[in-house]
């Protein structure tokens, strides 16, 4: 124990507190003067040779020696959340799987195994809401066994920064290997403020399936596969919006809305850079939040990857704020 700055610092945790969110103090280097510290908040994922492993929000790890630890303690396992629907991460983990249905799947215990033909990560990857049934040194071969019998490379789709999410899992998963990518979030926000926006929603045409002018706007779809329509006709409540462009053609602005209970999912917004910032992508939002108004939904959701600094600010205006992050870990290339 020591004083710092008038304040007293304390190491308040142990190993036996691994798995639980926590706030930690260290020194930046051995045998720093003058008080240089770095403060690091999020779940203990390891305590293991004199390192502590601190897993953060959006799931970067943190090594701190514990040698230079001066101030540790355990923090409530989840922030409260400014505004929006009370949810879980488990229940929005199986609504937003829900929205990206696979075409073929598999179980491994508790891990649902998805396939879609390669057509988007979160239709070709592990669920891994459950448990396995079996050490992750036996499960691991076997999801990568699945995988390369279809053609694919293996992915476990993970969460950080939530309560009840996989950070333990996310450092099993890189010690044996497995590398995060395609860092994304999951955000939530009340519904009925989106279908109250100031937009032109008579603009937005709606329908229960995609046409060929649709699937062109949508840059996911490239080539594709037969898989890709159905992944996206296949949902509890589907319905695809689109803006005509002057003269036909590729819609101006396009989106997706799968409707789910309480739940609203919203993707694949996109608008034709000639008919950007003309209130078009907020316009589909909006058509489609009322569609699902009317389907008695009241709670919204979206994935948006961590880079789109357009989207995020977009959503923020609209009222969604930050749930959870997610990720997928790859397996290592064979040996």
């Amino acid at each position: 124990m020591e004083i710092i700055g008038g304040g007293l610092l304390e190491i308040r945790i142990n190993r036996s507190d691994v798995g639980k969110r926590v706030s930690v103090r260290a020194l930046t280097e051995a045998g720093t003067v003058g008080g240089k510290f770095t403060d690091t908040v999020g779940v203990l994922t390891s305590w293991n040779d004199g390192v502590l492993l601190v897993t953060r929000r959006d799931g970067s790890p943190v090594r701190i020696p514990e040698s230079l630890l001066v101030a540790g303690k355990v923090v409530p396992a989840a922030p409260a959340r400014r505004r929006g629907p009370a949810a879980s991460f488990e229940e929005l983990a199986r609504v937003a799987a829900r929205s990206w249905q696979p075409v073929e799947s598999g179980t491994l215990g508790g891990w649902e195994l998805r396939f879609a033909d390669g057509f988007t990560r979160r239709a070709n990857s592990v669920l891994a809401l459950g448990d396995p049934g079996m050490p992750l040194d036996e499960a691991l071969p076997r999801v990568r066994q699945w995988y390369a019998e279809r053609g694919l490379h293996a992915d476990i789709q993970t969460a950080t920064g939530a309560e009840g999410t996989q950070e333990l899992l996310c450092a099993a998963l890189e010690e044996h290997g497995w590398a995060p990518h395609t860092p994304a979030q999951v955000w939530t926000g009340a519904l009925a403020p989106v279908g109250d926006l100031d937009a032109d929603a008579s603009r937005v045409h709606l329908a229960r399936s995609c046409d060929e002018e649709w699937l062109s706007r949508y840059q996911r779809f490239g080539q594709g596969s037969p898989a890709v329509l159905k992944v996206l006709h296949n949902g509890p409540s589907v319905w695809f919006a689109s803006v005509p462009a002057e003269g036909g053609g590729a819609p101006a602005a396009i989106g997706r809305c799968v409707v789910d209970g309480r739940w609203a999912g919203f993707m694949a917004v996109e608008v034709d850079p000639a008919y950007r910032r003309q209130g078009l992508a907020t316009a589909v939002m909006t058509a489609l939040a009322r569609q699902a108004l009317d389907e008695g939904a009241s709670a919204a959701w979206l994935q948006v990857e961590s880079g789109n600094t357009a989207a995020l600010a977009m959503y923020e205006r609209m009222g969604f704020a930050p749930h959870h992050h997610y990720h997928f870990h790859r397996a290592p290339d064979p040996a």
